[in-house]
């Protein structure tokens, strides 16, 4: 079992945990490398669990035991690095504290296709644009709890495999179908073609009310919700087919998009098939 005690932050079989607080350095390097980071041991776990495919592990000694019987078979092969270093070399290396009980390097799966994805669905989320990652992993955890289908992203979209949407999705990201669609908006036109009804959340005052909308029967529904702030670009709410919005008191014209999405979900949780 490879045993690597850190000496050398250089080490470039280090590389995957450097900086791992510079999001804007995370989301383009990850990708381009072929990777992820999954945060402490219950997600490390849930990643496992999903079949995904650990490259190597960072932690503190006292990790060691624990984390060596999680990963089983991947530890016993010996193709697996496993790091470890004091509280202060992890910090130096990384950016912060690792309180979480350790770090994985894990293959990035392959995106599947729009096709793949929705095959059997009947309620599925469309995220446009929303770069906060901690409401993209919110999004996911509430999909996940109530029962919708598939989740697509489009390009703009912050990153499901960014550790803080990994671990605010309580690990949900790997269970999920989940896919990049693009070019966007002009994917929704698939969406059509494959029978959803898209549905925009918007607080446009116009639109027909949640409550109206679940009064209603269909087969297939892609919700489509936009980014912090500005909400859905006026493209993506020109070619959805119907817009919706929660009712609001007290002067307030919107929630937060992850609060809205598990709104919407459990309010439409009867049209799951």
């Amino acid at each position: 079992m490879p045993i690597i005690s850190i000496t050398n932050l250089e080490d470039q079989r280090l590389r995957h945990y450097a900086s791992l607080t510079d999001i804007a350095l995370r989301s383009s390097t990850e990708q381009s490398q072929g990777i992820y980071i999954a945060e402490s041991a219950k997600v490390i776990s849930s990643a496992l669990e999903a079949g995904q495919t650990p490259l190597s592990i960072l932690m503190e000694e006292r990790w060691v035991d624990r984390m060596t019987t999680l990963l089983g078979a991947e530890v016993m092969n010996g193709t697996l690095d496993i790091f470890t270093g004091t509280p202060e070399i992890l910090e130096a290396l990384t950016g912060f504290h690792v309180h979480r009980g350790a770090l994985a390097a894990m293959a990035r799966p392959e995106l599947l296709d729009l096709a793949t994805v929705t095959r059997g669905a009947h309620r599925i989320a469309v995220l446009e644009n929303i770069v906060d990652h901690t409401n993209v992993g919110a999004i996911f955890r509430s999909a996940a709890a109530l029962g919708v289908d598939a989740v697509l992203v489009t390009p703009q979209c912050a990153d499901p495999l960014y550790r803080r949407s990994i671990r605010v999705s309580m690990g949900s990201v790997f269970f999920i179908p989940w896919t990049r669609i693009d070019p966007w908006p002009q994917s929704l036109r698939a969406l059509h073609t494959l029978g959803f009804t898209t549905v925009a959340l918007s607080p446009d005052g116009n639109s027909q009310t949640l409550e109206a909308f679940t009064q209603e029967s269909h087969d297939r529904i892609a919700f489509v919700l936009g980014t912090e702030g500005q909400g859905l670009t006026p493209a993506s709410l020109e070619q959805c087919h119907r817009r919706v919005h929660i009712p609001m008191g007290h002067g307030i014209d919107s929630l937060n998009v992850a609060a809205a999405s598990a709104v919407v979900f459990w309010a439409t949780r009867a049209h799951n098939g």
